[in-house]
Order: structure tokens, then sequence, then C-alpha cells
């Protein structure tokens, strides 16, 4: 039986394995930038000129990348797609 994934988990694996850099904006404002270079189920590493940023995912608000990224090929075909 497949694993059925969520729709942010692979929104960052996506964004992770294409080396597709991000702005993360937090719920403070603040405007963090760089690739994501690990993430669990709290926590995303952004690493930005050689510099390692842990940040909680209960602060980040937004998360945009600089390109697009294609999520149709990764969800399931039962996901509505539009």
């Amino acid at each position: 039986m497949d694993k059925i994934q969520n729709l942010q988990d692979v929104f960052l694996n996506t964004a992770r394995r294409q080396h597709i850099s991000v702005t993360l904006f937090l719920v403070n404002g603040v405007k963090l930038q760089g690739l994501i270079t690990w993430f669990d189920n709290y926590s995303i590493l952004l690493k930005r000129d050689g510099h390692i940023q842990l940040i909680y995912k209960h602060a980040v608000s937004t998360i945009m990348p600089a390109t697009a990224i294609d999520l149709q090929e990764q969800l399931p075909d039962d996901t509505e797609k539009t």
C-alpha cells in the first residue's frame, strides 16, 4: 500500500530535491531566503551563504519558491488538480 504524502511534504521535498531557492515569511514579518536542505514535521533547515538556520514550522507564515513548482506529478491521481 502506497503511503499518501501530504501537500506540505510534497512541496518541501520538491523544493529541496530540485534546489529551488525559497523565501520564507515568518508570522512576525521576518523574511528569510535560501535553500531547504532538510525538514521534518516540526522544523525546516534553510541554507544561505554557507550558514544554516533552523526554523520552526509554527513560526512560518508563507513559503514562496523562486521558480514555479509542478506538484501534479507527485500528487496521487485522485487529488483534484486545478
